[in-house]
């Protein structure tokens, strides 16, 4: 064949062309981009030295076109294919989601890039639920799903066929790969008739929202797609003068200067009409939009100290109205560092070592502490962007679109090795390749300042 192009062209074509599919289909999306790009701007022009350093760390270019969105889907099937349609893209499972501790009947993981230069490119991601229907009380009501589920195909046969020919050939044509992405994209387009009638929509809504999103219809409608934020607090602020109702509390870790891990908001999720079969109309909620800021990568000692605090401030938070919930957050997270030095010095957060120019002038050194190489000016530290998801949060965003119920009987129903084995291959540990990256930066820096000659 013709050379084929890459994975991240293929990537970036089909996330671009999944936001014009979800911007036509959910104006409100179209409003809310408008608004974080406002935002963003004001942000980048207010700070110049957070501009520089965007600029500096490779992360300006990714800005406008970062999203990540979510599906949901109802078979191991379904899953494994997803795992080798999202392949073609460079996407691989990393993390795995338990959110049936929040009393959601599914398990996760997020399809995205792992090379640092396929994330600069464009760090499309794809949070990805699998339902639980082992977690469904009524056997009835179980057995009823898994028939439904069984036969449908959430591919059309035109992706099937392409998905081998990447697999066969070792990728796709630029004309095979447009093709691709518009076969693709018809697995996460919505559609407003139900695959079923209103009884039996009813009656698996009755045991949980999510249950009938995933099964009552063709597909696994993309039921978000998020752009990253440089300042969520003002874009939550602003929503309503754009139209727009936010959720009552941003999730994750409150406002700092050293942002960390993730955090969160969202519009409620829109009512929108539905055709059941029998003609009879009615409407389902599920698609909503969000938006998110991203901060550093932390070690498994700050994911402890971070899990620690957000626990203890769910304590004094609960009910409250967003401004107060992030005074108290803000007060709470007191004993989290906020300083790039103390985060790593303390050994909280992944950090990317690199040569500065001073550095790189040096010639041979024999200093290998890392912290002296800083104070000394020749090594600098990039705080690593965190590219993943937290639990909470995710099962936060669901509940507080779904209308907040839940099933407690879900809860505490783990099982990596099931999700693996519907997926058909390991997830890899998001902590693993944040280490690697870091110990990779750190051989690379002190490879050159001991062989300088």
């Amino acid at each position: 064949m013709t050379s084929p192009v890459s994975h991240h062209e293929i990537r970036d074509r089909f996330s671009r062309a999944m936001s014009a599919m979800y911007q036509d289909e959910v104006p409100q999306y179209g409003a809310l981009l408008e608004l974080v790009a406002e935002v963003n701007q004001e942000t980048l022009h207010n700070d110049p030295g957070l501009a520089e350093r965007l600029a500096a760390h490779d992360e300006m270019n990714r800005l406008g076109v970062e999203r990540h969105g979510a599906i949901r889907v109802g078979t191991p099937e379904e899953l494994s294919m997803l795992r080798r349609l999202f392949a073609v893209m460079g996407m691989f499972p990393v993390g795995y989601y338990d959110l049936s501790e929040a009393g959601v009947p599914v398990h996760s993981t997020a399809f995205r890039p792992v090379e640092d230069e396929a994330l600069a490119r464009n760090p499309f991601r794809v949070f990805t639920s699998l339902l639980r229907l082992e977690l469904i009380e009524s056997v009835e009501l179980r057995e009823r799903a898994a028939e439904i589920l069984a036969r449908r195909d959430i591919f059309t046969p035109g992706a099937r066929e392409l998905i081998e020919l990447s697999e066969r050939q070792g990728g796709l044509t630029s004309e095979q790969a447009d093709r691709f992405v518009s076969e693709a994209l018809e697995t996460f387009r919505w559609h407003q008739d139900a695959t079923v009638d209103l009884d039996t929509y009813e009656a698996l809504h009755g045991e949980h929202r999510l249950i009938a999103d995933v099964v009552c219809f063709r597909g696994p409608h993309i039921n978000h797609l998020t752009p990253r934020t440089l300042d969520i607090d003002e874009v939550q602020r602003r929503m309503p003068a754009a139209g727009i109702t936010p959720k009552e509390v941003i999730e994750g870790p409150p406002r700092r200067d050293c942002p960390i891990l993730l955090r969160q908001t969202s519009f409620k999720a829109l009512e929108e009409p539905t055709r059941f079969v029998g003609e009879r109309q009615g409407s389902h909620t599920a698609r909503f939009g969000e938006i998110e800021q991203r901060g550093v990568a932390l070690t498994p000692k700050g994911r402890a100290l971070y899990d620690r605090l957000l626990t203890e401030s769910r304590q004094r938070t609960a009910g409250l109205a967003n401004q107060a919930h992030q005074q108290v957050l803000g007060e709470v997270f007191q004993a989290f560092p906020d300083s790039h030095g103390e985060l790593r010095r303390q050994g909280l957060a992944f950090f990317d070592y690199r040569l500065t120019e001073a550095g790189r002038e040096a010639g041979l050194v024999a200093e290998t502490d890392l912290e002296v190489l800083i104070e000394q000016g020749l090594v600098s530290a990039r705080p690593i962007t965190y590219e993943d998801f937290l639990p909470v949060s995710a099962a936060g965003i669901f509940q507080s679109n779904l209308g907040g119920d839940q099933n407690q009987a879900y809860a505490g129903n783990a099982n990596r090795e099931a999700f693996e084995a519907s997926l058909g291959a390991t997830v890899t540990d998001e902590l693993a390749l944040y280490a690697r990256r870091e110990q990779g930066s750190i051989e690379a820096v002190m490879a050159v300042l001991s062989d300088a000659g």
